[in-house]
């Protein structure tokens, strides 16, 4: 099968690497708007060749849009309106805008939305790393609207990728990839931005810096080309997730203000259940 990726950063670029490498893919065809991550690819020999916009869709059986989802919105439409038979999925870990944007398209049923829930900090093609996706979930959403033929592609491309599948509609989605994802952005991101606000000796922070903090902190060097756009469009979902939460860290500040120990401790031990959910 040849599968054309339109976006050759960390997502494309290294499901290029695995969907070449385990056989799925008999030819992988790029594109990209900025030349310097469609070259990289083609130089580090992520991507077989670099077209343009057009012929990389002609001249693919599958395409996948592994870029923002601001930009995704605006693309999408786009390459439905180019293919023929060929099936189309994205990678965004937002779901409910897009698919209302599609939903009446003539060929919304050659398209699947899909979100791969892996992914690292760093971006760009020299990110881009084989084995990112195993053992991950993949999000299949509105599943009624594709294809068989669609889902079957798709079902096989995340096979190839080792990733477990989880249906759900695209609200849902929306609503959950608020809690277990965006929300760890935002707080990463404020406490990055407290920690740069109230230490202003850098090398200060290097030299106190341990693994629960580069584990906390770490999702703050994650790109704001890709998160900025997804805040905006799961913005009712986010502002819900970043109430509760603020609530919470109230809950902390007034237990320690009123130096009620046994009530710290009872926050703690309930935030300890999530054992049960993540080992």
């Amino acid at each position: 099968m040849k599968v054309g990726i339109i976006g050759l950063g960390l997502i494309g670029g290294s499901m290029a690497i695995d969907l070449k490498k385990r056989g799925f893919a008999s030819q992988v065809l790029g594109y990209d708007n900025n030349k310097l991550h469609a070259q990289t690819a083609l130089n580090l020999g992520i991507v077989d060749n670099v077209l343009d916009f057009e012929n990389m869709i002609e001249q693919s059986e599958l395409v996948i849009l592994a870029i923002p989802a601001d930009v995704t919105l605006k693309l999408l439409p786009k390459v439905l309106n180019n293919i023929e038979n060929q099936v189309v999925t994205d990678v965004c870990s937002i779901k409910g805008n897009i698919n209302e944007r599609i939903k009446y398209h003539q060929k919304r049923g050659n398209y699947v939305a899909a979100h791969p829930m892996a992914g690292t900090e760093h971006t760009g093609p020299w990110a881009a790393q084989a084995g990112l996706f195993d053992g991950k979930a993949v999000i299949l959403c509105d599943c009624e609207d594709s294809s068989e033929e669609a889902l079957k592609t798709t079902r096989k491309l995340y096979e190839y990728l080792n990733m477990r599948p989880v249906y759900m509609g695209s609200v849902n989605h929306d609503i959950h990839a608020a809690y277990v994802s965006h929300i760890s952005h935002i707080s990463s991101f404020a406490l990055a931005l407290t920690v740069l606000e109230k230490e202003k000796n850098e090398k200060n922070i290097f030299n106190l810096a341990s693994g629960g903090f580069d584990s906390t902190v770490r999702l703050a060097k994650s790109s704001a080309e890709m998160w900025a756009p997804i805040f905006e469009q799961n913005a009712d979902n986010v502002l819900t997730v970043l109430d509760t939460y603020i609530n919470k860290l109230q809950d902390f500040k007034e237990a320690i203000i009123k130096n009620n120990n046994g009530t710290v401790t009872k926050l703690i031990e309930e935030a300890n259940k999530i054992k049960k959910v993540i080992s």
